[in-house]
């Protein structure tokens, strides 16, 4: 039977509680959502005691289908302001949904500056202090309770950027490979640490298999979706033979990789994850892969976003705190201001919003204030009006018109055009709400563009887990109903359609080689909101 474990950090007690009936058909994202909407009052601070984080395992986590091991994290961004969800693969996904942990809710503040860990198991939570692994890395709690409770258990834990909750904190997550994957654009390890907690880990012995209410037809819908995913030119060669970093080229061949902090759309220097080359590499004009492998590495040792962190050095250079191509520069800024937690480091993790405040800068790349990714909305059209719109803040994950927009994946909508871009980033952005709550990795929208027995066989799976009867037409409807219910947060929380807006730069510089700029109306991107 599915339950909610429940800890409060104000009195320091855990219990255990029943599903309520209108949490039961959720999960992921549809779940944390829901539930920071139903328990945080929208105005309270992000650092304070009404905030809540949360933490639930995906629809189908836990099963043996393909791509299926996110967990979704949720809370008040201290980023942005407004609702947050992100979501990570790893170990603890598939370990929750197992024990059968629907969600998990940390809410209160401790009084006493002390900080703790927590350890989840088949029969609760347990908070103990900890002093010991303060100030450590990511990397050295990993191995230290590795070496305590064994290469099975789960960790989460936060750097010295959450403890000090800077406000581009992420939380890390360990994979089976010992290797960390990050909640990350947000500040999730910022809310993590003003609740002072170290890391969390988890111990799944004794746990069943996810239950299944008719098991031969999960695995022949299971079977037909995997083969979805494999026949795939993209999820199922590109991907994995070159991982994300597949898009590097492509990017830069059609003029969309974001070059000197977003002033060109191509780096004649090109070549470790995507958005980290790109944004260390073509936005700040660095060059040197070795450079950017080792700030690649203390940024998840810290634990800060490789996004918001690669372009909030873009901004440092912008300000002329070092010269943009300056590899040992951009090192020493890591390293030895984030790193060691200094005025500047503190800075610098609370994201290029707050910097470029400081340091007077006009062209700063943020959509409320989270850091716009790795592709220029000037000349991907489409992405632009998902940064504008999307309730996360500047985020591509939310609604990937890349994948029409460059790969011509589903439809080839011109990037260049701002003809279709509204409604293409509108159904991407209600379809991945959608996603998002069922635990799968946002890539398999590549075959669900392209191959009609993907999303029926999706949807099959979650109605054999289930014994439910969904249709393509209520899982789209879960999609709106997550997106409006965030988006009413925003509005609750002071955001509004003014906060859905590009910087003013887009506007006015044209961007090389295409010389294209941001043309949309206000009417234009509001009309995102009508459905």
């Amino acid at each position: 039977m599915d339950k909610v474990f429940r800890i409060n950090m104000t009195n320091l007690t855990t219990c255990i509680e029943e599903v309520p009936e209108q949490w039961i058909g959720l999960g992921g994202r549809a779940l944390t959502s829901t539930i920071v909407a139903a328990e945080v009052p929208p105005l309270c601070h992000p650092l304070g005691s009404d905030n809540i984080l949360v933490f639930a395992p995906g629809l189908l986590s836990g099963t043996a289908a393909a791509q299926s091991g996110r967990m979704s994290c949720g809370a008040k961004s201290p980023l942005t302001g407004g609702i947050k969800e992100s979501n990570s693969g790893g170990t603890t996904a598939q370990q929750f949904a197992r024990m059968g942990i629907k969600a998990m809710i940390i809410e209160g503040l401790p009084a006493a500056d002390t900080f703790y860990s927590l350890h989840v198991t088949m029969d609760g939570v347990t908070i103990e202090e900890e002093s010991s692994l303060l100030g450590k890395g990511n990397f050295a709690v990993i191995e230290d309770q590795v070496a305590k409770k064994g290469k099975k258990i789960g960790v989460m834990t936060i750097g010295l950027a959450g403890e000090l909750k800077m406000a581009a904190a992420n939380i890390s997550v360990k994979d089976p490979d010992g290797k960390i994957r990050s909640h990350g654009q947000g500040g999730m390890g910022a809310v993590m640490g003003s609740k002072k907690i170290k890391f969390i880990t988890v111990d799944s012995e004794g746990s069943p298999a996810v239950p299944l209410v008719d098991a031969d037809k999960f695995k022949a819908s299971a079977r037909v979706f995997a083969k979805t995913l494999l026949d795939h030119p993209v999820s199922g060669e590109g991907l994995p033979t070159y991982g994300t970093n597949v898009l590097v080229n492509i990017l830069n061949e059609v003029g969309g990789l974001p070059t000197h902090n977003f002033r060109f759309g191509q780096f004649d220097g090109q070549g470790f994850e995507y958005e980290t080359i790109w944004g260390l590499g073509a936005n700040c004009c660095i060059d040197n892969l070795d450079q950017i492998a080792e700030a690649d590495s203390i940024m998840d040792d810290v634990g800060v976003d490789s996004i918001e962190t690669a372009v909030t050095i873009g901004v440092a250079m912008e300000a002329g705190i070092i010269p943009f191509g300056d590899g040992e520069g951009m090192l020493r800024l890591l390293r030895d201001e984030l790193a060691k937690g200094t005025p500047l480091g503190r800075i610098i993790g609370s994201g290029a919003g707050l910097l470029g405040k400081i340091y007077g800068v006009t062209r700063v790349p943020v959509v409320k204030n989270q850091a716009i990714p790795a592709y220029d909305p000037r000349s991907v059209k489409g992405i632009g009006i998902t940064y504008a719109t999307s309730p996360m803040g500047a985020d591509h994950t939310a609604g990937y018109t890349i994948a029409s927009n460059i790969l011509g994946v589903g439809e080839f909508v011109d990037p260049l055009s701002k003809v279709g871009q509204v409604e293409l980033s509108r159904n991407l952005q209600i379809a991945t709400a959608a996603i998002d709550s069922t635990g799968m990795c946002i890539f398999i929208a590549f075959p669900a563009l392209d191959d009609a027995a993907c999303l029926p066989a999706l949807i099959d799976m979650i109605n054999a887990r289930f014994g439910t009867e969904l249709s393509g037409d209520d899982v789209t409807e879960l999609g709106k109903k997550v997106m409006r219910l965030e988006h009413q947060f925003n509005i609750d929380a002071g955001l509004n359609n003014k906060h859905d807006r590009l910087p003013e730069f887009f506007k006015t510089d044209p961007l090389p080689p295409h010389n294209a700029v941001w043309d949309f109306t206000d009417d234009e991107i509001d009309e995102f909101w009508n459905f």
